[in-house]
């Protein structure tokens, strides 16, 4: 009997200096066991200093994209990342509809490490309209759950208010990650199940290193992987969450770039 992948598409868009966006989706996916494929939704010029140009693909093309994988491949999950304008994020979410896909994960992508905007704020609304509720695991950083909600996040109180506030737009689970709290140690996520109305608090160690670039894309897309996996939600962030701390550990090891360099993806397979 001929052998079968556990099959990722990743819907985002592409990173030059090959840190976040498409380029750190596939490496996720390879390093964890996953074929991955990919829908370009936009080509950035960018570093590890910043994003000096961003250009769209027609949202009719990206919609083609993936149609052509999931009508011949198909896909066992998959991660959303930049999608920028709302034309896209409908394209998209027409696609995720018609072929019934539901092991998904959007990182509500609105702004690089860098401080640059990826998302036009037109779009804000057509993401919570059309992605957010199709949406298995949304996982915002506490900037871009202060845009979600309108408010401001101060403290673990807060951010499981914001959770559940996300949560209204009818995705299964809020993954809200706590690096920006300002903590000097702790580094706490907090996942709110949805249907359950439970929270689930995942404690976690505060690394440093200059070396961040791309950690929601790898750590997104390693949840993906792992919900392709077949593991349930809770299991796939809390796995998720356990690769993003190692691959952010090695690569807080290395020099690369002027700014702030990525993760170390592949840490079980090369030093």
């Amino acid at each position: 009997m001929m052998k079968k992948y556990y099959k990722v598409l990743t819907v985002a868009g592409s990173d030059s200096s090959g840190g976040a966006g498409i380029q750190a989706d596939l490496k996720t996916f390879s390093a964890l066991g996953c074929y991955g494929m990919s829908v370009i939704t936009a080509l950035t010029a960018q570093n590890t200093t910043g994003v000096t140009g961003i250009h769209a693909v027609p949202a009719s093309f990206a919609e083609e994209q993936m149609e052509a994988v999931f009508t011949d491949i198909g896909a066992d999950a998959v991660k959303i990342g930049m999608l920028y304008s709302a034309e896209l994020i409908e394209a998209v979410a027409r696609q995720l509809t018609k072929h019934g896909m539901d092991k998904i994960v959007l990182d509500p992508v609105m702004v690089a490490q860098s401080g640059d905007k990826l998302l036009r704020d037109d779009a804000i609304e057509a993401l919570k309209t059309h992605i957010m509720p199709l949406a298995s695991v949304v996982t915002p950083n506490l900037p871009e759950a202060a845009v979600l909600t309108g408010q401001e996040l101060h403290g673990i109180e807060a951010m499981q208010e914001a959770a559940k506030t996300i949560a209204r737009h009818s995705s299964q689970s809020v993954l809200l990650k706590g690096g920006h709290l300002g903590n000097d140690a702790d580094c706490s996520d907090i996942l709110y199940l949805t249907r359950e109305e439970r929270f689930v608090i995942l404690e976690g160690e505060r690394i440093e290193s200059r070396n961040v670039h791309g950690t929601g894309c790898t750590l997104s897309s390693a949840i993906a992987s792992f919900l392709a996996k077949g593991e349930d939600i809770e299991a796939a962030v809390r796995k998720g969450k356990a690769y993003i701390s190692e691959a952010i550990r090695a690569g807080s090891e290395y020099e690369i770039g002027h700014g702030s360099g990525p993760v170390h993806h592949f840490f079980n397979f090369w030093v």
